[in-house]
């Protein structure tokens, strides 16, 4: 008789716990693995509407339809079976307090940089960047930002704590480069004078070809490392409405797949996915969405650290 409590599950509704079905470890520093999934459930850092803390877990559940693949399309290489990747669920950290939280991220995330793991940092709202990226620059130094949104996140008249300020803050902080970093999908104003990065703004990502983008941003990051953080607001509101600032107007899905694949080869050392509020989504498209770009991330991460 078949043991029903011990085969490898490929349905798509039962046990849907962990991000692809890879294993669940609670100890990811002394696993056998090259990427660590860690969720961030915090979104006290968000000016408009709240509810990205719960994004990890829509992430996670909206990945199941995405497991059984194998080898994912149009990748030439099975993911899985090239790299080791484990869940380790969601960094624990004290409700309510900003401070804390960053240290729990930096000490948590530099942990495990320096067991040599890489981690796919599901948010949360886009505040988790900043302590992610000092992390990050402990062992790599000045990075390049490669960054999708709809907003700068360059605003420096938010608070310590708000995910509108940490590109202004990164660059004084010396963790990233500004020369060396690209923004794609801006659509809120800025001042390109006082600004700094180098931006694709949406009105001209929308009519260039996704060859050309990855063209510039290959140009602008060139061989530095890159930390590449995708804020699910840059694609339109039609394609991801499950965010808490939804700007019309974005990338779309199709768009955004063949910009990420493009970039296969470049140094990227470090990713997240963010702002995810699966209270606003609808038929988990956004969440969906989020699941398919953090898939692709890993696929970049292998091609350039695993030589494929």
């Amino acid at each position: 008789m078949t043991n029903a409590f011990n085969q490898v599950d490929n349905s798509i509704y039962s046990n849907a716990m962990t991000f692809m079905r890879q294993p669940l470890v609670v100890d990811p520093i002394n696993s056998d693995s090259d990427i660590v999934v860690l969720g961030f459930p915090f979104d006290i850092a968000t000016t408009g509407r709240s509810g990205a803390r719960m994004g990890p877990t829509a992430i996670r559940q909206a990945s199941i339809n995405l497991a059984w693949e194998g080898k994912r399309f149009p990748w030439h290489f099975n993911l899985a079976k090239q790299c080791k990747i484990v869940d380790a669920g969601d960094l624990i950290y004290s409700c309510g307090d900003a401070e804390a939280f960053c240290q729990q991220v930096d000490a948590a995330v530099s942990a495990l940089l320096a067991a040599d793991k890489t981690i796919l940092a599901l948010g949360g709202d886009h505040f988790i960047t900043l302590p992610l990226l000092r992390a990050y620059a402990k062992k790599f130094g000045k990075m390049a930002l490669i960054h999708f949104d709809a907003h700068t996140d360059t605003y420096h008249d938010g608070s310590r704590y708000d995910h509108g300020t940490m590109f202004y803050h990164a660059p004084k902080e010396g963790l990233i480069d500004k020369n060396s970093s690209v923004q794609v999908g801006i659509r809120t104003n800025y001042s390109a004078k006082e600004h700094g990065f180098k931006v694709i703004n949406a009105l001209e990502a929308n009519d260039m070809a996704a060859n050309d983008i990855t063209a510039i941003i290959r140009e602008t990051v060139k061989d530095m490392p890159v930390y590449l953080t995708f804020d699910i607001d840059c694609l339109d509101p039609a394609y991801a409405p499950g965010t808490g600032t939804p700007v019309c107007g974005g990338l779309t899905t199709d768009k955004v797949l063949k910009i990420l694949r493009g970039l296969s080869g470049i140094n990227i050392i470090g990713m997240d996915v963010v702002e995810v509020a699966p209270s606003y989504d609808s038929s988990e498209i956004t969440a969906l969405a989020a699941a398919t770009i953090s898939v692709e991330l890993m696929h970049l991460w292998a091609v350039k650290h695993k030589l494929l």
